[in-house]
């Protein structure tokens, strides 16, 4: 494109901040391209006007044609500057077609894989014809193939079904409804991880994740079986992808606290894989906040806290964290020994942690600017043992004056 030219800025989406190529306007009368409003409204999940803040309580998207129509001549003016034409945008697909779709699926399963196909293929055009396959009855479609297919050990399509089922990036409302099957697509997805393929758990474990974000249901949370736990903390021990892993951990964080969770993610082998994860080097900033949170949610319980303190690495690494991951790393890697040293400070245990120079870290860390949370329970759990390591040279004269020497 000819630089000189000057673009009209009614042509500019005010969120790409480029030329649009499919205008449509929002309630709030602003006019954006289709595909940046799509994902800020409905793969971002904002509710706002990006322009005036307004909140959009209807997301319904209007095609601008007048602007489009305009846009076109102008393209065919500005030819021989270099400016292609933009050609006229396809309709999103319609209810009726989809709901057309969904009855052809039911003749035969030869239907049924092609109609999945169709529905892949469809959504992967716009985040408009997602919406429109899920006001369709997408979710209740989808989530019905994989139970039944699930239960009669089909699970080529269950595996189609459920990849298409995450990637609408559904409402919340149809991820509350998936919840609330009476547990019947959970179970599904437990077995589906149990026998299914590296991708297929990666799906399942992300689509756990999204239905649990909103879940507000406690009873679904806490009766959750510790077949559950064993399947999600087989993904992280199996890396399977970055994306699988973050999503296990954000899906750890959010059930921790409820009922017995924390114990069944313990009798699932979680300590042990999230130790493993803090020794990865290769493990980004967020992962290791994200597995530093779990293991401190974890070390609320007894089992979590025996685990932790029977792995050979594990004291080792969680002192080795604090003032190498982030302020947020820091204060849960204290958090964690705060409870190793309230609950579970044997003899052996404030020796071994004298050995690692764990207690050599916790006084560095009233030297440093490490945030008030995490000096504040550093010097709490130097306090609690201050006897045993008095003979400790880096500890402050004050917290041990009061022991005879």
């Amino acid at each position: 494109m000819d630089q000189e030219i000057d673009v009209p800025s009614f042509f500019i989406c005010p969120i790409s901040l480029e030329i649009m190529k499919d205008p449509v306007t929002i309630t709030t009368g602003i006019t954006y391209d289709r595909e940046s409003i799509e994902k800020w409204l409905f793969l971002s999940k904002n509710n706002t006007c990006p322009v005036t803040k307004q909140v959009v309580s209807d997301s319904d998207i209007t095609p601008n044609h007048t602007l489009r129509r305009l846009l076109q001549a102008w393209c065919t003016l500005n030819a021989s500057h270099g400016i292609e034409r933009i050609p006229t945008p396809k309709p999103p697909v319609s209810k009726t077609q989809i709901a057309k779709l969904f009855r052809e699926a039911k003749r035969s399963p030869q239907c049924l894989s092609k109609c999945l196909r169709e529905i892949r293929s469809m959504a992967s055009h716009s985040e408009a014809n997602k919406r429109s396959i899920e006001a369709a009855g997408a979710s209740e479609f989808l989530s019905s193939i994989i139970i039944n297919n699930v239960r009669n050990n089909n699970s080529v399509e269950s595996e189609e079904a459920m990849s298409i089922l995450y990637n609408l990036n559904l409402s919340e409302d149809a991820l509350k409804t998936l919840v609330g099957k009476e547990g019947e697509f959970i179970e599904a997805l437990i077995k589906l991880m149990q026998r299914g393929s590296y991708e297929s758990r990666a799906y399942a474990v992300m689509l756990f994740r999204s239905m649990f974000e909103v879940a507000d249901d406690p009873m679904k949370m806490t009766n959750l079986r510790p077949e559950f736990f064993i399947e999600v903390v087989q993904v992280l021990n199996d890396q399977i992808s970055q994306q699988a892993s973050k999503a296990t951990l954000q899906l750890l964080i959010k059930l921790c606290p409820w009922g017995r969770n924390r114990v069944k993610a313990v009798e699932a082998g979680a300590v042990n894989v999230l130790i493993e994860l803090l020794l990865d080097t290769s493990a980004d900033r967020r992962t290791l906040e994200m597995t530093l949170i779990v293991l401190d949610m974890i070390c609320a319980c007894a089992e979590g806290r025996a685990d932790l303190l029977n792995h050979g690495a594990g004291l080792a690494v969680i002192s080795k964290k604090i003032m190498r991951v982030s302020k947020v790393g820091s204060e849960r890697a204290v958090r964690i020994l705060f409870s190793i040293c309230k609950f579970s400070a044997t003899p052996s245990v404030l020796q071994e942690m004298m050995q690692l120079g764990v207690v050599a870290k916790l006084c560095l860390v009233l030297q440093v600017d490490s945030g008030s949370k995490t000096k504040e329970k550093a010097r709490e759990i130097l306090k609690l043992h201050a006897k045993t390591w008095k003979n400790s040279t880096c500890i402050p004269s004050s917290l041990v004056s009061s022991y005879p020497s």
